[in-house]
Order: structure tokens, then C-alpha cells, then sequence
């Protein structure tokens, strides 16, 4: 698996992670209260930087187990690599036009700051997580 990949790999599996631990904390500190009363800035907020920080060190430490294991390939990257990088991008971007104009349309309705955070908060991670994924398959079955 070269560079790029694990770093995708990293960002994925920290992505799901974290998404998942923002999730079940709002839904447990609304325990049965509607979840516009949550306290959701901290929350969000940590989440982000914890999720930041998580895909770091994750990259890091499989990096140097990678490198054990084969000294010459670390941290190098070619012509493909770029490809499938732009391509996930550009996939990952759709979803990110997706929930701007999903809060654009909960502005317009005046909804509650927590709709409107939420829907970008997501929006950046299912952004994120598809385009892992498309480059992920990119690695896999090569780009058409």
C-alpha cells in the first residue's frame, strides 16, 4: 500500500469514528429532550479537533510500521497518486456543494443553529468519506 492510500485509509477510518462519537454523544446528552438543546459547540468542536489529531497520529504510526517493512517506498508518490487524489476530491466536493446548499435552504427557513451546524458538520464528513471511499476503489480497480 503506497503513501497516499494509508493516508486515505487513516482519514477514512478517523472520519467514520468520529462521526460516529459526535452522533452518539448529542443523541445521549438529548436523552429523550429535543436535540436543539444540546450543547452541541464543545462537542462538535472537540470532535473535529480529536478526529484532526486522530488521523495524524494514526497516519504516522502506520507509516513507520510501513516503513519496516519496506524502507524504499515510504512517502513516495507518482503521477496516479495525484490522479486519484483530484478524482476523490472532486467526488468528495459534490457532497460538500450538497449540504451548502442543503444550509443555504435552512438559513432561508430561519431553522436553528444547530440544524444549520449539523447539516455542514456532516456535510464535511460524508464529503469526506465518499471521497476516501472513490479513491480508495480508485486504488483498487484503477482510474477509467
Amino acid at each position: 500500500m503506497v503513501y497516499e492510500e494509508r493516508n486515505i485509509w487513516s482519514s477514512l477510518i478517523v472520519s467514520v469514528i468520529g462521526m460516529a462519537v459526535y452522533t452518539v454523544l448529542v443523541l445521549q446528552r438529548a436523552a429523550g429532550a429535543p436535540v436543539e438543546d444540546v450543547d452541541w459547540v464543545p462537542l462538535m468542536l472537540w470532535t473535529i479537533g480529536l478526529s484532526i489529531a486522530a488521523a495524524i497520529v494514526v497516519s504516522i504510526v502506520w507509516g513507520i510500521f510501513a516503513g519496516m517493512r519496506d524502507p524504499d517506498g515510504v512517502g513516495t508518490s507518482d503521477q496516479r497518486d495525484r490522479d486519484i487524489s483530484h478524482m476523490g476530491a472532486r467526488v468528495g466536493q459534490a457532497f460538500l456543494v450538497i449540504a451548502g446548499l442543503g444550509v443555504i435552504i435552512e438559513c432561508a427557513f430561519e431553522l436553528d443553529w444547530f440544524w444549520i451546524a449539523n447539516t455542514m458538520f456532516y456535510g464535511f464528513a460524508v464529503s469526506s468519506i465518499v471521497g476516501g471511499i472513490a479513491s480508495v476503489i480508485a486504488y483498487r480497480r484503477g482510474l477509467v
